[in-house]
């Protein structure tokens, strides 16, 4: 456990010294975001309608432009090779990395989902549901992410075939988000939405961290 708060705490770190990435996602979220009332107009009850997938897709899209650096820079200098001697199983190390994306890519995202959402005239009563959907979703985007960023690790190309293989399997994590703000909206109950995606989360704990590490063994090879 020691070594994988050390870990932990070294990509938090790493993160935080090269800001840049983290600020790029976030700015792109709000940004992104910012546009669509640009595009389709000032109109509150097609706003409220649009916005749980309005903050879900653009939440979607920015947790995929730090992935290319989540193993990139360690591949290229030689740390990956000491990580792996480390003592910490390469599962473990990749889900260091999975929550070290979500402490400074998702968490950010999520606060940052709530004046967004009020924005594009959400209606108050979806509001909760959809930032208690964002919780998990966010999460999984980190380990689909993770998971992704490990496979195309060492490709030629790396960086146009992770989206490629991230966005399918985020897939169902936007369509339940989505689903359970609108059911919030509807005057219905959100709670089936929200537990498949707190189970597709529940599973994806275990198998994500393992297909990345056997990914991070294959590359290191």
């Amino acid at each position: 456990m020691s070594l994988f708060v050390a870990i932990l705490t070294r990509e938090v770190r790493l993160s935080l010294r090269h800001g840049a990435d983290t600020m790029a996602a976030l700015l792109f979220f709000v940004v992104t975001a910012s546009l669509f009332p640009l595009a389709i107009g000032p109109a509150p009850e097609t706003l409220g309608r649009l916005a749980p997938g309005i903050v879900w897709v653009c939440a979607l899209l920015s947790a995929l432009l730090p992935l290319d650096r989540l193993f990139g820079a360690d591949f290229e200098d030689g740390s990956l090779d000491q990580l792996l001697l480390s003592g910490l199983s390469a599962p473990a190390i990749a889900g260091a990395k999975a929550a070290a994306h979500w402490l400074v890519t998702g968490l950010p995202l999520l606060i940052a989902a709530a004046p967004l959402a009020v924005m594009l005239r959400l209606p108050d009563d979806a509001l909760p549901t959809l930032l208690t959907g964002l919780l998990p979703g966010t999460a999984l985007l980190s380990l689909l992410g993770t998971t992704g960023a490990a496979i195309v690790l060492g490709a030629r190309r790396g960086g146009v075939l992770l989206p490629l293989l991230v966005l399918p399997l985020a897939t169902p994590v936007l369509i339940f988000g989505v689903a359970a703000a609108d059911a919030a909206s509807g005057g219905q109950s959100p709670r089936p939405h929200l537990l498949l995606l707190l189970a597709m989360l529940a599973a994806a704990l275990p198998l994500c961290p393992i297909a990345a590490g056997a990914a991070l063994r294959s590359a290191a090879e």
